[in-house]
């Protein structure tokens, strides 16, 4: 299949310039995590690749929406080099006949069709076909590999409220939308701010949410089976807390405020902001038996041990790429786009870089 004239001049071209300008004092690189630079010609080769063999990529140049590959090539660039230390600290080393295995069947093989309906996931799936198939599956092995060890000995007590969830008190109707968000990041920097009212307005939640549910249930409604929509000082472990161990609740330290989407298709819209009160990791938590993580939520729960990583190493990413979500653990264009907020007490210092 043969590509115009056109298309090879974008390539060639539209991210040359996107790697230019300010960020990483490193000339060329597009990002630096610890002493190890992701080159901008890294970056650019994984592009040129994937628009000769993707016919995904083939239709974002056509868009001119070529920025969007480069975001996922830095951000898998980027999460591959934490994933190597992360393993290294915690003395975890690829099994390379497990990997062999899986190259053996490659499931990365074969295209990403243009009509894919997902873009962030087909852009995500671009970047992870064009690059070294090996290097891709390990990098996956080793986030589950993160999970197995992290899980048993994770727990965390926090705090949290929800917001698109609960109808307000004086109108009778939740928040929705962009709406939504909004509340729910001004609330976190105003908990960042005052921990001790955070405290309070959880409390006054958790008894507003009691009378709610008491009230359905007065009503006929059956509500035992919505998950709780408040907690003041709840100790969760891991190991019981599913796709919640995914999320910077579970990588982020004591004194932390988070802002994200609630992790539940069943309150799709809502957003839960938490403030953690002790994250324990270093001894064995007694839990109940839970059902085990399926593959994709393990490769999430291992990714999300690497988020205090990258400010532990002064990580930074080449701003004409865009910034670093510290929660969706991805490099989106601004901080407009990134899917919540981690804030440190006092609601100042690095959220994203």
């Amino acid at each position: 299949m043969g590509r115009p004239r056109a298309l090879v001049a974008v390539v060639a071209g539209a991210f040359l310039l996107a790697g230019c300008g300010s960020g990483p004092s490193q000339v060329g690189a597009a990002a630096v995590v610890g002493d190890h630079t992701v080159s901008i010609d890294q970056v650019q080769e994984l592009i040129d690749k994937a628009v000769r063999e993707q016919p995904y990529a083939q239709k974002l140049a056509g868009e001119h929406k070529l920025e969007t590959l480069g975001r996922a090539a830095v951000t898998q660039l980027v999460l591959h080099e934490l994933l190597l230390q992360a393993a290294a600290k915690q003395g975890i080393t690829p099994n390379h006949g497990q990997i062999d295995a899986q190259l053996a069947k490659d499931p990365l093989n074969g295209p990403v069709p243009a009509d894919a309906s997902n873009e962030a996931q087909a852009v995500s799936q671009v970047v992870a076909r064009s690059r070294d198939h090996r290097e891709s599956l390990t990098d996956t092995y080793l986030a589950q590999a993160l999970a197995e060890k992290a899980v048993p000995n994770l727990s965390v007590t926090f705090d949290f409220t929800t917001i698109g969830s609960m109808p307000d008190p004086n109108t009778g109707s939740a928040l929705q939308g962009a709406e939504a968000k909004k509340a729910a990041l001004d609330l976190a920097r105003q908990f960042a701010a005052d921990p001790a009212a955070a405290q309070q307005r959880i409390g006054a939640d958790v008894q507003y949410e009691a009378q709610l549910r008491q009230q359905a249930k007065q009503q006929g409604n059956n509500v035992d089976a919505i998950p709780p929509l408040t907690g003041l000082g709840d100790a969760v472990p891991a190991a019981q807390a599913g796709a919640l161990a995914s999320t910077p609740i579970f990588g982020s330290p004591a004194g932390t405020v988070t802002a994200v989407p609630y992790p539940s298709q069943d309150l799709a819209g809502t957003w839960l902001v938490a403030v953690i009160r002790q994250r324990t990791d270093d001894r064995t938590v007694a839990t109940e038996q839970a059902p085990a993580l399926d593959a994709g939520t393990k490769t999430a729960v291992g990714m999300r041990q690497l988020q205090p990583l990258f400010d532990e190493l002064g990580a930074r990413v080449n701003k004409r790429y865009g910034v670093w979500d510290a929660v969706g653990l991805t490099v989106v264009p601004n901080q407009d786009a990134t899917q919540g907020l981690v804030l440190p007490p006092g609601g100042s210092g690095r959220t994203q870089q």
